[in-house]
């Protein structure tokens, strides 16, 4: 039998590191539901309701909750340290005038009481929605589709809380900072740009952080669209890069995304779209043409009303190659191989229909599947032999992966290179300029924090000709 292509050193060191004891422990934890477990599926049988409730009153009626306050109590210091803290936004990529020092500053002079409790309550409320969120309101972020998880993690209210309770305002307000080194890197490129367009783009990707959620997690996938690379991540490290082709610029533009990697699949079969089927005659040529059809891979069923159903089995000319790494969304989009290779080879690959292809995806499909499944640098050589078997077998298999992992789909168009040199990147869907008209108007209160944008499902990688 012919072994699966063999993986290269950081690919390994990305399955020993991954898979140690200490990258058990430190696993990203799946944002699925979690099965229940037979401890934990039901209460005993002897209890009663107000046992199984513990200490949760039952009443009858209307079900009040409280909402949480969002006003505090200062005391002069805490509101002289926040307006000190203020001028400080600007290294941040952010606006001072936003924060209202002079109005603050007139408070603090008046002395202690509800004025001061009020201003500075709401002062430091718009800082931690914009240090933690992001400042660019939603309509100005052109295909996201992200939904940030820190609001609920850091909750506005309890970082209020627990600021006034411990008397140390600045750092509460800077441990919101994104955690990832770019971040900083981009903040230090900012220190010492002097060119207003570059300081601009600066600040735009700098808020672009703010959008994700603050940690990424300890192992992830993340593509930059603009940069066309694709990063393998595992407890801050970048353990291999891979070049990637997106979608082209219009309709077909990738959209930016943070899902989770359930599964690879091996030799994947497609499911034409109707779009092509029918709306670009594919149904009718694979009906008419057996032979070229059979050569291409493609099998045709014709249904009732004229329906015509086109399926391109598993082979060499299949538009997705020989794997995908399966991340359910209502894009459809996910990375895959292509039989396409030579487009790598461009310097500008927004070639797709919006799916992203991966040079060097068999290997990525081998790395993926190990790290989503030893438990232990023994395990590796079963899954390695398991996983190379289903290669060469042709069929159509999803490997599930046991650890899911979660996959980024980023748009930043000046961030740190593979190289580790910080570089611009060519604004190929016309992102920036909503973003940078944002961060210069006046600031917006009571941002949605999820798109109004519908998904546009993408259709991939026509074959046909």
């Amino acid at each position: 039998m012919t072994k699966f292509q063999t993986l290269t050193g950081t690919a390994i060191a990305a399955v020993l590191l991954a898979t140690s004891a200490g990258a058990q422990d430190s696993a990203p934890e799946s944002i699925l539901p979690q099965p229940k477990t037979e401890e934990s599926a039901a209460p005993a049988a002897t209890q009663t309701v107000e046992e199984a409730f513990g200490d949760i009153q039952m009443a009858s009626g209307e079900v009040v909750q409280e909402v949480p306050s969002l006003e505090g109590v200062w005391t002069v210091t805490q509101a002289q340290e926040l307006l000190e803290f203020i001028p400080g936004m600007k290294a941040e990529g952010l606006n001072p005038s936003d924060y209202r020092a002079d109005a603050l500053t007139a408070a603090i002079a008046a002395g202690e009481g509800e004025e001061l409790n009020k201003l500075a309550s709401e002062i430091f409320v718009w800082l931690v929605e914009d240090l933690r969120d992001g400042r660019t309101p939603m309509e100005s972020r052109r295909q996201w589709f992200v939904v940030d998880p820190d609001a609920d993690r850091l909750p506005t209210w309890k970082l209020l809380e627990d600021a006034l309770a411990s008397g140390d305002i600045a750092a509460t307000l800077t441990a919101l900072h994104p955690k990832h080194p770019d971040y900083a890197a981009l903040r230090e490129e900012l220190g010492t740009a002097t060119d207003p367009a570059r300081i601009q783009l600066i600040r735009a990707n700098m808020d672009r952080w703010r959008w994700l959620p603050q940690d990424l997690g300890r192992q992830y996938l993340m593509t930059n669209v603009p940069e066309y690379m694709l990063r393998l991540t595992v407890r801050g490290r970048i353990i291999d890069t891979y070049r990637v082709v997106v979608g082209k610029p219009g309709r077909t533009a990738t959209p930016q995304l943070a899902e989770m990697v359930e599964a690879v699949i091996y030799n994947p079969t497609w499911t034409v779209p109707q779009s092509i089927v029918v709306g670009e005659g594919l149904g009718n040529k694979v009906l008419n043409n057996p032979t070229w059809a059979r050569n291409a891979g493609y099998t045709a069923k014709k249904g009732a009303g004229g329906w015509i159903t086109v399926i391109q089995q598993p082979g060499p000319s299949n538009s997705l190659g020989l794997m995908k790494l399966d991340m359910p969304n209502e894009h459809a989009i996910f990375l895959h191989d292509t039989p396409s290779r030579h487009l790598f080879a461009n310097e500008m690959r927004a070639l797709s229909h919006g799916c992203i292809r991966v040079q060097g995806a068999r290997e990525l499909a081998m790395t993926m599947s190990m790290l989503g499944n030893a438990k232990t640098k023994a395990d590796i050589p079963a899954i390695r032999d398991e996983v190379s078997e289903i290669t060469m077998s042709g069929e159509y298999t999803r490997y599930p992966m046991e650890k899911q992992w979660p996959v980024y789909i980023t748009y930043f168009t000046m961030a740190t290179d593979v190289d580790g040199e910080m570089k611009a990147f060519k604004d190929i869907y016309d992102r920036d300029k909503p973003v940078l008209e944002a961060l210069d108007a006046p600031r917006v209160s009571d941002r949605a924090r999820e798109t109004s944008e519908e998904a546009v499902e993408i259709v991939d990688d026509m074959q046909i000709s």
